[in-house]
């Protein structure tokens, strides 16, 4: 089905089941050695929280969301917001984090970027650099499984053809095929050559009510990042009536760049590899009671 999908928007592709390679190694460097193991997908929060005007209270913790999807101890992976409590600024949080079960304590491998103060451009951190916590805020996108070696989905494509980015690509592709059924995934994949258009939330929550797209686009700051890029995808086909965001990936890199991936720039040379596992459950958490469908791209 992705293949397929895939070659409509791709000069090439290819989809095949392989065994996770070893996320500890090298361009990874993830706390668990792969994506398998009772997948699930938890959307926690909402876009609500944060526009049109922010509710900085909403706070929550990735070792309490593992308890929430009954896998405590659980390694995960996906796209969210930084606690502004924590930071004392909004940011772009990269989740990589393998929670705290009874024996072990919880080992943080998650990013940050926000904008520099310094030159308005990229800074992206590790988050245990600087913080101890595994908090995060107002919303994220999360993908999580125990963490162990398996059979994978490989996902190959090269050269873009199409207007779709990856993720969407993959997403359209699996909504189109199982219709009304919904089917998540979540994993990782690496953009190995070319640019990406990314985004960073602005340091300053709004003060003036974001209620468009244009509002939120003007808001956010964007930027061309090099390849490459480490990214963390969490897509579901269609939402079965949850209020969920359907895709968001954040990304991360070993050069300084890093944020929420919107589609390559350099459609004629772009090369991914992903790695993906379909996910068995959905949890949806603290869903906004008042909602709309501003800024969910």
């Amino acid at each position: 089905v992705l293949q397929k999908g895939l070659k409509e928007n791709f000069a090439d592709a290819q989809v095949s089941v392989v065994d996770c390679p070893d996320l500890t190694q090298d361009p990874f460097n993830f706390p668990a050695k792969g994506i398998c193991g009772k997948p699930r997908i938890a959307d926690v929060g909402g876009v609500p929280y944060l526009i049109p005007l922010v509710q900085k209270e909403k706070v929550y913790d990735l070792n309490t969301v593992a308890k929430d999807i009954e896998l405590p101890g659980a390694f995960i992976l996906g796209a969210g917001a930084v606690s502004s409590k924590v930071l004392g600024i909004n940011a772009e949080l990269i989740p990589i984090v393998q929670t705290k079960s009874e024996k072990k304590p919880a080992v943080n491998g998650s990013y940050f970027a926000q904008i520099n103060p310094a030159d308005k451009g990229c800074l992206l951190e590790k988050y245990s650099s600087k913080y101890t916590d595994c908090e995060f805020g107002l919303l994220a996108n999360l993908y999580a499984s125990e963490g162990q070696p398996g059979k994978v989905i490989e996902v190959k494509a090269n050269g873009r053809t199409g207007e779709l980015n990856f993720v969407s690509c993959l997403r359209q592709t699996l909504e189109k095929h199982y219709g009304e059924k919904p089917v998540g995934m979540g994993g990782t994949f690496i953009i190995q050559k070319g640019k990406a258009k990314i985004h960073i939330m602005p340091p300053e929550f709004s003060a003036c009510p974001l209620n468009t797209d244009e509002d939120v686009n003007n808001w956010l700051k964007f930027f061309e990042m090099k390849a490459p890029l480490i990214c963390q995808p969490v897509i579901v086909s269609r939402d079965p009536g949850f209020d969920l965001r359907v895709e968001h990936t954040h990304c991360f890199s070993h050069h300084g760049e890093g944020g929420h991936y919107h589609q390559d720039t350099s459609p004629d040379s772009v090369q991914y590899l992903g790695y993906f596992q379909p996910a068995e459950l959905l949890f949806r958490i603290d869903r906004p009671q008042e909602t709309h469908l501003v800024g969910r791209d």
